[in-house]
């Protein structure tokens, strides 16, 4: 009798360890991992702007200038009334100042070849509205003995464009990002035109296409 009781005991036991081998195990899951997203300045971009511009070397003294007869009226600015080549003298005000308004828009690509930090590369195009001392032009007094403008004379102020009207550039970017911050230096091809009053056609004005280059730099925060 005894010896069937021991074997029933083993037995249970031997069920049970068999019956705990099978319960799931309480095992915390893995973490699941999630990159950490790096900036990059990849991409196209577009946008305006508006400010105020100005010229430092804008000058306020008058222009005064004596013209020569010429050979011939027709090439002559100052003629008598009977026709006659004549000397004369021009005066312009300049007290119209080279600044004004400014505003226009740009858009561009970048291309960073590391994202995070790296070099950054773009090309950019912008074009802008200007109101620049638009009656540059415009004379004080003109003055001969006895004579007038020959009509059709076109006569320019000295000092330069009488006024900017608008003006842009098409530019290459070379810079270093350091996360959401550029540095880079630009450079490329410039084009403006201003027009003025024509001196001897009251009503007349003449605009002046002017072509070129620019170089700058700059530094550009990208907002979150």
């Amino acid at each position: 009798m005894k010896k069937i009781l021991l074997a029933s005991v083993a037995l249970v036991g031997l069920s049970a360890a068999a019956s705990a081998a099978d319960l799931p195990r309480r095992v915390a899951p893995p973490p699941v991992f999630t990159p950490v997203p790096v900036f990059t300045w990849t991409g196209f971009y577009a946008g305006f702007n508006a400010g105020y511009g100005f010229n430092t070397a804008d000058t306020r003294a008058p222009t005064v200038i004596g013209v020569p007869a010429g050979t011939t009226a027709a090439n002559s600015v100052f003629v008598t009334g009977a026709g006659v080549p004549t000397t004369g003298v021009l005066a312009f005000g300049n007290r119209n100042s080279n600044d004004g308004f400014v505003g226009g828009g740009q858009i561009g690509y970048n291309y960073q070849f590391t994202p995070g930090s790296g070099v950054v590369v773009g090309l950019e195009a912008d074009a802008q509205y200007a109101d620049f001392g638009r009656d540059r032009n415009r004379y004080a007094f003109a003055t001969a003995a006895g004579a007038g403008i020959n009509p059709g004379t076109l006569v320019f102020n000295p000092n330069g464009i009488s006024g900017l009207d608008f003006f842009g550039t098409v530019r290459g970017r070379l810079g270093y990002a350091w996360d959401r911050t550029l540095v880079y230096a630009t450079g490329g091809f410039a084009y403006g035109s201003g027009g003025g009053r024509d001196f001897g056609l009251p009503n007349s004005s003449r605009d002046n296409f002017q072509t070129g280059w620019v170089v700058g730099g700059g530094v550009e925060y990208a907002l979150p």
